[in-house]
């Protein structure tokens, strides 16, 4: 069924917050799973509590409680916010352009945002198997860009795009998995690729997530191992970087989905052949969520999804589907190919042309991560200089390495006009929860 069809039909009655019967599981908590009427209980009761407001912001650090408070908001009518980070800035920026709204935390902070509803404990005892039904038009959520690319902007979202643009992301799942399936993901839930793939096909899909917050090889490998097959890890290429190089065994996968930067094939066939599953790696935004796949191990070129159209631009590319509120304009430069293909061109922020010469600056990147005894690394711009030139910097973390040899590898590995000045060694990069690199963290690194 089309996203236009299913659009109209529930236009009058309604898109319903879950999908299965009352036995489905929704989630996984320390091991016990929690069925869809025991989730909905508590959802009920939450969203009867709930302080009158337009919109809270969402800052449960318990992916359970987060589910549970994400879908409890939207019932009662209210708008979820999910700023780019819990930092007390980001927050604060949020709820200063949402006057009126309030937080909501299952834990004590250090530093309390104004208006915090302190999430109460959930009760055991709460269940219903009604399942209830959301305006199709409601904007059940706001997210915000990370800020890799500049000042943080909100993209509202309505009910009937999460669940079209989830019918997807199931299909797609499902075609390689099969189901149900149990999901363990590295990103946060305020996210939205971790939104997609660890809130809404939970609610959406034949999925249970794990609800815990494993980032170390070690915790994603006894996360997995909790759960029963088909198995569906949800991480970044950061994570995926680490639990390559960490050499543990893990329970047999049914895949390994990918995205929040940009996935190299070295990498995604090194996870593929030591994990025997496919690596998927999805291609979105948090203007439209997901759009496109690949298996990055032995594909270069991309599938949009059914119902997606793209058309280049001179700067970027405009993306457009039916669940869409109006076209998104992507910075992304696409190569269009036969039956729904694509070929990425790089971004229009990420094309360099420095004395006279061109580059992009995730192939320099590429290259740089590609130098052995290289364990991260980000070449990014800097501000132009008095004469208007674009200058490059780097970070790089290599314990075996110093800066000279990292110089000299990189003079063999592209040309001299884009070799990073200054180049920095550091312990660690200052990445932000999804394994991404806002523009100012780095400079403010340097």
């Amino acid at each position: 069924m089309s996203a236009v069809i299913q659009e109209e039909r529930f236009a009058v009655a309604g898109l319903p917050l879950v999908v299965g019967d009352a036995q489905r599981i929704i989630a996984w908590r320390r091991g016990r799973p929690v069925r869809q009427a025991e989730f909905l209980g508590h959802v009920a009761a939450i969203a009867a509590r709930l302080p009158t407001a337009p919109a809270a912001v969402n800052l449960c650090e318990d992916r359970y409680h987060f589910l549970v408070v994400f879908a409890a908001v939207a019932l009662a009518g209210q708008t979820n916010l999910l700023p780019p980070s819990r930092a007390r800035q980001a927050v604060d920026e949020v709820m200063g352009a949402h006057p009126g709204c309030y937080a909501i935390s299952d834990q004590q902070l250090e530093s309390e945002p104004p208006h915090l509803w302190q999430l109460p404990a959930l009760d055991d005892a709460a269940y219903s198997e009604q399942i209830p039904c959301l305006p199709a038009q409601q904007i059940v959520a706001i997210g915000y860009t990370s800020g890799s690319t500049g000042t943080p902007k909100a993209n509202p979202k309505s009910w009937a795009s999460f669940s079209a643009s989830t019918a997807l992301n199931a299909g797609l799942l499902q075609d390689y998995c099969g189901a149900p399936l149990s999901l363990v993901a590295t990103v946060p839930p305020q996210h939205m690729y971790g939104m997609e793939m660890s809130v809404l096909l939970p609610l959406l899909g034949a999925a249970g997530v794990d609800t815990g917050k494993p980032l170390m090889p070690a915790d994603i490998a006894a996360a997995l191992a909790a759960l029963p097959a088909p198995r569906v890890l949800v991480t970044t290429p950061v994570h995926l970087r680490a639990l390559v190089q960490a050499g543990l065994e893990l329970p047999p996968l049914a895949s390994i989905v990918c995205a929040t930067a940009p996935l190299c094939r070295e990498l995604a066939a090194a996870a593929q052949q030591r994990f025997a599953a496919p690596v998927i790696e999805v291609f979105g935004s948090t203007e439209t969520c997901v759009i496109g796949h690949r298996l990055s191990a032995t594909e270069e070129d991309w599938r949009h999804y059914p119902g997606v159209s793209l058309r280049p631009q001179p700067d970027g590319t405009q993306v457009d589907a039916a669940w869409f509120g109006a076209p998104v304009a992507l910075q992304d430069i696409v190569e269009l190919l036969p039956e729904r293909g694509f070929r990425l061109r790089g971004r229009n922020s990420d094309l360099l042309e420095i004395a006279g010469k061109r580059a992009s600056l995730a192939d320099l990147n590429r290259r740089l991560l590609a130098i052995p005894g290289v364990i991260d690394g980000a070449i990014f711009q800097r501000d132009c200089d008095s004469g208007g030139v674009q200058r490059l910097a780097a970070l790089v973390v290599a314990p075996g390495l110093d800066e000279a040899d990292l110089l000299e590898a990189l003079r063999s590995a592209m040309d001299p006009a884009f070799l990073p000045r200054p180049l920095r060694k550091v312990d660690k990069l200052p990445r932000n929860e999804t394994g991404k690199l806002p523009r100012a963290a780095l400079l403010a690194a340097l």
